[in-house]
């Protein structure tokens, strides 16, 4: 998730919408209306819709027949199926990424690592969570397959949705992170992608024990 200037009103009302619903700023259930959000973010109701629309394909807002647009809620079926999903695609592709890293991509992938860590040590949540996806898309994209990140994409701020909801859950990935970086500078991409999978499987693990009552 990039964080540089939207290029447009509608990309700046996704951006805000997003942040908000990640950060629980909007709580799930939490009732859209047009009128109100095109008034508090200064815009028109067009650009509103397109991103409503918009966050709606991502699973962050929930569209009724009726038309009435909620917060998505998150509930302990939906968050696991979610990692379920996210592991499959993000550990392929890092497995048909991995032998393709040079150091250029290593060194990116270390200075990912320090703003994902710095990011949290200074409670921005938003901040944090891209520079972790990004550690992630480097050796994604390092595969070759645009088409997998771009999937992994659309299930991305969701995941962070679950990330932000207890701090215990980002220590899994900056500990899982530290080890993958030791791992590839000694030139274990068979281990690295055995540690990338381990965070999935440890990820999912607290999530199920800690996040829910249900």
């Amino acid at each position: 998730m990039s964080y540089t200037v939207p290029p447009t009103r509608t990309a700046a009302v996704v951006r805000q919408l997003r942040n908000e619903i990640v950060t629980g700023e909007l709580p799930p259930g939490t009732l859209i209306k047009d009128a109100e959000l095109a008034a508090r973010l200064g815009v028109s109701i067009t650009p509103v819709r397109e991103a409503i629309a918009q966050l709606s394909v991502e699973g962050l807002i929930d569209i009724a027949p009726n038309r009435t647009r909620h917060v998505t809620k998150v509930t302990q079926k939906n968050a696991l199926e979610l990692i379920d999903v996210m592991s499959v695609l993000a550990c392929a592709g890092f497995e048909w990424g991995v032998e393709n890293l040079t150091g250029t991509h290593i060194d990116l992938m270390r200075q990912r690592q320090k703003e994902f860590v710095e990011g949290l040590r200074t409670g921005n949540v938003l901040a944090a969570a891209a520079a972790g996806a990004d550690f992630s898309t480097i050796v994604i994209l390092a595969s070759g397959n645009r088409e997998l990140q771009s999937m992994v994409d659309l299930a991305v701020a969701r995941t962070n949705r679950i990330l932000a909801m207890s701090e215990t859950l980002f220590q899994i990935w900056i500990d899982g992170h530290d080890e993958i970086l030791d791992l590839l500078d000694r030139g274990d991409t068979a281990g690295a992608t055995a540690r990338y999978r381990q965070i999935y499987a440890d990820y999912r693990a607290r999530a199920e024990s800690e996040l829910f009552d249900e």
